[in-house]
């Protein structure tokens, strides 16, 4: 074959250090699509398209420093979402060191991807004295031919006191738009919701889409596998699609609690949407040897206009 030598070339997974010499992988495809995975949280803090655009929102004020977080991007939630629990903000799966794993169960996947890493994450003696189980957390972010990101999440009880342990996840997903109050997602019209604003009370949403007006932080449940984040402005269309998880959470601080939140710049909020897969409202139990498994998986497409409105199906079946 005539591009033998190219494709010889060519790096689909480099290892690398970041900020303050954090170690990175950074997965690239063919056309020039990338993404960066930190092993620090197992957090993907970058996704561009073929053409140099970075498609996830990374604070300028993010702070790459243990025990603190990366504020962006996209994070793992784990064994806690939220505050809901005894444990820490979304858990602690977040700020702890992942590792390359050396022995990853195969992957069923009808394509050959060659752009991807696979990390695992363990119990330790420093966790286990505040969530008292162990488990093995292993995660494949894969980038595809096309530019799609997936992630793969699979949790295994390894207990052996025969103990069963439950948690609730999310892939914490930042989403950069051009304009936050140009922006509308479609998909979780009509279905119900927790409003985290009021006490997790339950409501039902209302009207054609949601767009955005002022803070917003709700969990839609029971809702579909796919999700469509429309920015208007740079006519682009953000796809998720998932599996395992139930729930949509849909989260952003406007003006003022961005002023409140230090590692986040105040005026970041127009620049950014989080729409979260998870499984928040029933929690998932496995029993020792049980696994779960959870998928998320992001692509962006143009949008395609009819009297300004965006056709869902035609995004939906364009994958």
């Amino acid at each position: 074959m005539s591009n033998t030598s190219s494709c010889r070339e060519m790096v689909y997974v480099e290892h690398s250090q970041g900020v303050n010499g954090l170690p990175k992988v950074i997965l690239r495809e063919v056309r020039g699509c990338s993404a960066e995975v930190h092993l620090y949280g197992a957090h993907v803090t970058s996704w561009k398209n073929e053409h140099g655009e970075e498609l996830l929102f990374l604070s300028s004020k993010a702070i790459f420093k243990p025990p603190k977080a990366i504020r962006g991007g996209i994070l793992i939630c784990f064994p806690q979402f939220g505050s809901q629990g005894s444990l820490e903000q979304h858990g602690f799966a977040r700020n702890r060191l992942w590792i390359v794993d050396p022995d990853p169960p195969p992957f069923a996947t009808s394509s050959p991807n060659k752009a991807f890493i696979d990390l695992i994450l363990k119990h330790s003696e420093e966790d286990a004295k505040i969530w008292p189980h162990k488990y093995e957390f292993r995660l494949r972010v894969t980038l595809g031919p096309g530019g799609d990101l997936m992630l793969t999440s699979r949790i295994r009880n390894t207990n052996t006191d025969g103990k069963a342990f439950t948690f609730t996840f999310a892939y914490h997903t930042y989403f950069a738009v051009t304009d936050i109050s140009e922006v509308r997602v479609e998909g979780l019209e009509t279905l119900d919701y927790l409003d985290n604003l009021k006490n997790r009370e339950r409501f039902t949403e209302q009207g054609d889409a949601i767009t955005f007006e002022s803070e917003v932080d709700k969990i839609y449940v029971s809702t579909p596998t796919k999700i469509a984040i429309i920015d208007h402005e740079r006519k682009r269309t953000f796809v998720l699609r998932k599996d395992g998880l139930p729930d949509a959470v849909v989260w952003n601080p406007w003006d003022k609690k961005a002023k409140a939140i230090p590692d986040f710049g105040d005026d970041e909020y127009k620049q950014m949407l989080c729409v979260e897969a998870a499984c928040v409202e029933m929690p998932i139990t496995l029993r020792p040897g049980e696994e779960w498994r959870g998928r998320q998986e992001l692509s962006a497409v143009p949008s395609s206009y009819c009297s300004g409105q965006l056709d869902p199906r035609n995004v939906f079946q364009s994958g």
